[in-house]
């Protein structure tokens, strides 16, 4: 074979070789080659808004639909998409952007109780999802995910973005390059200062608010101004509480930098409200500390989570934090803003900083996408995560410590506990998961 034969050859076969990588990579996301991925956003206010921001100013992205149970909510995101220079469809039913086989994949940044639920619909219609932590309302809803993301071989990252920052992944290399020794004791915690939500009674909703639509699959009740938006996290229905919205983003590095990869086997817990006077059903104050007997590498593992949401100051120098103890040294971690490592006699060590970075968070989703590779938050990362949350406020709830089967995912030997692993749906409803 002559040298022009063999180039013009070898620049054949690249050129088979990346059309059907590009063809495959498309088939996985329902694109077209080349084309920008159709997406959709359901829950367009609050964090959804800011995934919806990015999103918009996309060139590889078309956000075709908007999705919201309050129609002003639905607007106003459909008009943030038009001066990006896009069009959404606005809609209040999640059930028309599922049934649109276009629509590669789907931003749900609802209510927590929403989340699983809707995650689980979005799967068994095609669609790839990117869901907001808490990835679940309750833990069997969590394990559900987990076996439908492998079940339908759909892309699933949860929105615990710290785990595609550069700067906290940098620190955990730095953990599990034993720069401070082994690591026996994580903590997580979240101080800050929140407010009230008052005291009402059941009102009438507003117009423009699709009550019963926004209740879903959750038990009915009446309508009160102190539900919603935003505020709904302090309900047990709806949410998880603190420990659930901001402390599970930081529970996750705990876990991370531990480096445990199954539920503890005991969880020892005390929490109520010591500082609100109002409507709030989760604790104002909690200390949480979750055990591991012989993970990893045969050693036991801890890992402690505070939480004084009335807090109006910062606690090792962080709002919300990790310090990871080791047997050479401490290592003190702020998502947003940095860490350091602390030797022996506190001799100051190696330290970096940096800012939580959505952006990249979703590059690796729609990286995933496209490829057909591993996300950074998949849906067991978020799944064990967010049980630390659950099995948290269900040891605060009952006043006592928690023995955890953890290959079964139930509590030994107390049926009360066992029961908080799941929730009660309203029944019949069209969004209820099956297996629960």
């Amino acid at each position: 074979m002559s040298d022009f034969d063999r180039r013009r050859f070898l620049n054949t076969s690249a050129q088979v070789v990346t059309a059907a990588a590009l063809t495959a990579a498309a088939r996985f996301s329902g694109a077209a080659a080349g084309d920008p991925l159709s997406v959709a956003v359901i829950g367009p206010g609050g964090m959804g808004t800011n995934h919806l921001r990015l999103l918009a100013a996309r060139k590889d992205v078309r956000v075709a639909y908007v999705c919201d149970v309050d129609a002003n909510r639905a607007a106003a995101a459909a008009k943030l998409v038009e001066q990006n220079g896009g069009q959404a469809k606005p809609v209040k039913d999640l059930r028309q952007v599922l049934d649109d086989k276009s629509v590669a994949a789907v931003w749900i940044a609802t209510t927590d109780h929403w989340h699983t639920t809707a995650a689980l619909l979005a799967l068994d219609a095609g669609k790839h999802v990117y869901v907001e932590k808490p990835v679940s309302h309750n833990v069997r809803e969590g394990r559900l995910l987990v076996e439908a993301a492998r079940r339908t071989g759909r892309v699933v990252q949860v929105g615990m973005q710290s785990r595609s920052t550069p700067h906290v992944r940098e620190a955990i290399e730095a953990l599990r390059a034993g720069e401070i020794g082994e690591v026996l004791v994580a903590k997580a915690w979240n101080s800050q200062l929140r407010s009230g939500i008052g005291r009402q009674q059941p009102s009438q909703p507003p117009s423009t608010l699709d009550f019963d639509l926004w209740l879903g699959p959750a038990p009915l009740r009446p309508y009160q101004s102190n539900l919603l938006p935003g505020v709904w996290r302090w309900w047990y229905d709806f949410g998880a509480g603190d420990m659930g919205n901001d402390g599970v983003h930081d529970i996750d590095i705990a876990r991370w930098g531990l480096g445990v990869t199954r539920q503890p086997d005991s969880v020892a817990a005390l929490g109520s409200k010591f500082f609100f006077d109002d409507d709030q059903q989760f604790p104002d104050t909690q200390y949480c500390v979750f055990e591991w007997d012989d993970a990893p590498a045969g050693k036991k593992r801890q890992l402690i989570f505070e939480q004084r949401i009335w807090s109006p100051y910062f606690q090792e120098g962080y709002e919300n934090g990790n310090a990871f103890y080791g047997t050479k040294g401490m290592l003190v971690l702020g998502k947003n803003g940095g860490w350091q490592i602390i030797g022996r006699k506190n001799a100051p060590g190696r330290k970096a900083s940096g800012q939580t970075n959505l952006p990249a968070h979703h590059q690796n989703f729609l990286d995933a996408i496209r490829s057909g590779g591993q996300t950074n938050a998949d849906a067991e990362v978020g799944h064990l995560s967010a049980s630390l949350a659950h099995l948290g406020n269900i040891a605060c709830r009952v006043s006592r410590t928690l023995h955890v089967d953890a290959a079964a995912e139930q509590i030994r030997g107390d049926d009360e506990a066992n029961r908080l692993l799941r929730r009660t749906y309203r029944e019949g409803h069209w969004a209820a998961p099956r297996g629960v």
